[in-house]
């Protein structure tokens, strides 16, 4: 065996060594607040990104069937050789419709968004500016850009590191200030209406990604624009959470962003289009989503419940208005095995430490559902304590 495979097999050794190896559950059903795992055990689920519980709704299940019943399976061709199918453009009309921009174009994924974007919209002579804690597609999509563009970063909603940032970056031809709306780590909110109040002084663009804030964050559900009351240029996400729970990004904006996208984005002229059964079921999603508000409401009463619930028995937990509960635990090991523990009672929770997190945060990582009852987030609740207590 060559040095090369042997030297990554010690790498495999010391995340066993030290606790940091993760082995996922392998599910036999579908995603739903209780799943069953290929051993016939059943667990309560807490760590899927199925917001608003819909990734097995019978309406979007229904929606996949319809658009694999019309159109097959698959595209097999990019968008513009012969990948673009009505139900894209209608899926496309029902983004920018519910986000209130113009024009939408969706990708298979939203890091292929994500790393469509950015390069796509910046060029020699243009500077992009980064929040320090944005989802590895930003940063890998900052990345892209390579040399030509000058990248900045800024301390973690810090205005003042921004204005820094802009400052440097004021003879850009372009600026473009790209952020997460809620950090998928923290479960806390970008600094919006501040960052947007800066482009403005600066004439920068702000775009958003805001993946984990669509059917969660805001009045209806409609992300941290509408949260905060803000409107900005662009806006990036995904349809593999709250919006079906499938596959799938979008990009949404002024219209002509949106042409330069599908006119020069390598993940779109170089890669197969979203499966038409995948655009329908994400389809049928949203429009339950805006059909019913209800959804949204649940979930904040969920949410607020098992906050206080983990409050009461004394646990650190970070504040937000999103689904995301950050239990903090501190040593990574531990995080991991209480999570291995909660596993074997019956409840399925997710450990992040180091570097996924900053060391001596490491944390169990709850997700909330508007499906989940309140006798499941009971049993869950009942369950942490007794074994975070022994």
């Amino acid at each position: 065996m060559s040095g090369t495979i042997e030297e990554i097999r010690s790498v495999i050794d010391g995340l066993r060594r030290d606790g940091t190896y993760k082995i996922a559950p392998v599910i036999d059903g579908p995603m739903d607040t209780v799943v069953k795992l290929k051993d016939g055990s059943e667990l309560i689920n807490l760590c899927s990104n199925n917001y608003l519980g819909l990734a097995n709704h019978p309406q979007v299940i229904a929606g996949v069937s319809k658009a694999m019943e019309k159109y097959g399976y698959g595209t097999a061709s990019v968008r513009f050789i012969c990948g673009t199918f009505t139900i894209h453009e209608e899926l496309e009309r029902e983004i920018a419709d519910f986000l209130n921009m113009e024009s939408a174009t969706t990708y298979v994924s939203c890091w292929n968004a994500n790393e469509a974007l950015v390069p796509t919209l910046s060029d020699e002579g243009d500077t992009v500016i980064s929040d320090e804690l944005n989802h590895a597609s930003i940063i890998d999509a900052c990345r892209l850009c390579g040399k030509k563009v000058q990248r900045l970063v800024y301390r973690h909603n810090d205005m003042n590191d921004l204005k820094r940032c802009l400052e440097q970056a004021k003879n850009s031809r372009r600026k473009l200030i790209i952020t997460d709306g809620v950090f998928s780590m923290e479960g806390d909110l970008a600094n919006l209406a501040d960052i947007v109040e800066l482009a403005k002084k600066y004439d920068a663009l702000v775009a958003v990604d805001d993946s984990h804030a669509h059917g969660v964050v805001g009045k209806t559900g409609r992300g941290t624009p509408e949260y905060f009351g803000v409107s900005v240029d662009i806006i990036t996400g995904t349809l593999g959470k709250a919006l079906g729970g499938a596959a799938g990004g979008f990009v949404a904006g002024a219209k002509p962003i949106i042409e330069l996208l599908v006119q020069r984005s390598r993940p779109q002229l170089f890669s197969n289009a979203l499966a038409p059964m995948t655009a329908g079921g994400a389809l049928a999603a949203l429009k339950l989503l805006k059909n019913n508000p209800q959804l949204v409401t649940q979930l904040r009463e969920n949410v607020e419940y098992f906050r206080n619930g983990l409050k009461k028995a004394g646990f650190e937990v970070i504040d937000s208005p999103t689904a995301i509960v950050p239990i903090i635990i501190g040593d990574t090991a531990k995080a991991i095995k209480l999570a291995e523990k909660m596993r074997e009672k019956g409840i399925l929770i997710t450990g992040f430490g180091y570097p996924v997190v900053p060391k001596g945060t490491a944390r169990l990582r709850a997700q909330i559902s508007a499906a989940h009852t309140k006798p499941q987030l009971d049993k869950a609740l009942k369950i942490l304590t007794t074994i975070y207590r022994r």
